[in-house]
């Protein structure tokens, strides 16, 4: 008898050691760690595309204008717990990340009993990779963007100064011969510089005068006195008299035969 009593204490003992066991497995197993990754790693995604984008403050209350709103999900109830999020945008548009986010940043939400953290970041940024750490197993290991909400306006870049601004037109001048010219100022044919001293005789005039040194009959025997020029004028100037003289006498001797009178 104590014999047999012994056995089936063993068997119950063993019987719901089983059971204990069966029944912490599921507990066990969902309780490891595993670190999903993002399933549209790489894809250059923007808040704006057609596929994701539910439309300005849909996704999460308070939403400001120029701002994204990004929401992830670990699809199914086998996730206990997200440990440790850190997602990549790309800011300066070479294709790769260079700005993250961590769980810190983040918002926790559920749908259904599955686990979401959404983010907000300004307009434009371009979604490039995703990693976490999470308590439990998600189907191929891998998380989700599961849709976003783009900002109504997007931060712009300073304006651009005014295109109307230019150099002032250049003045014009006329130059003595009487062509405009584009320059600012023009000098007269000859001028010679300032910097440059000239005695009398190398000064040049302007364009279309002579110079003293360079006078019709330099090279004549005048002593340096004015040239010779035109046509002697004291001959005729003579002939003129004498024959106004002349004139006058015949008038004079006309008039006194006039006066003479015949008698018979």
């Amino acid at each position: 008898m104590p014999l047999r009593r012994r056995l089936a204490r063993a068997a119950v003992c063993t019987a719901a050691a089983t059971a204990g066991l069966a029944i912490a497995t599921p507990a066990f197993a969902s309780t490891n760690v595993t670190h999903p990754a993002l399933r549209q790693d790489g894809e250059h995604i923007v808040a704006t595309n057609n596929n994701f984008n539910e439309g300005f403050g849909t996704c999460a209350p308070g939403q400001q204008t120029g701002q994204d709103i990004w929401v992830f999900i670990w699809p199914g109830n086998g996730v206990d717990s997200v440990d440790a999020v850190r997602i990549g945008w790309d800011t300066d548009n070479n294709g790769t990340a260079d700005t993250y986010k961590t769980l810190a940043d983040g918002h926790f939400t559920t749908d259904n009993g599955a686990k979401k953290v959404w983010f907000a970041t300004p307009s434009g940024w371009k979604l490039e990779t995703g990693e976490s750490t999470i308590h439990g197993q998600v189907p191929q290991n891998l998380f989700n963007l599961t849709h976003t909400c783009a900002g109504t306006g997007t931060s712009q870049s300073p304006s651009p100064s005014p295109s109307t601004t230019g150099s002032p037109t250049p003045s014009t001048s006329v130059s003595p011969s009487g062509s405009t010219s584009p320059s600012t100022s023009v000098s007269p044919s000859g001028s010679t510089s300032p910097s440059t001293s000239d005695s009398p005789s190398e000064s040049t005039a302007p364009s279309g005068s002579v110079s003293p040194s360079e006078g019709a009959g330099a090279g004549g025997d005048t002593g340096g006195g004015l040239p010779l020029t035109g046509v002697a004028v004291t001959g005729f100037a003579l002939s003129g008299v004498a024959l106004i003289v002349g004139g006058a006498l015949l008038l004079m001797l006309r008039r006194r035969r006039d006066r003479i009178t015949f008698t018979s």
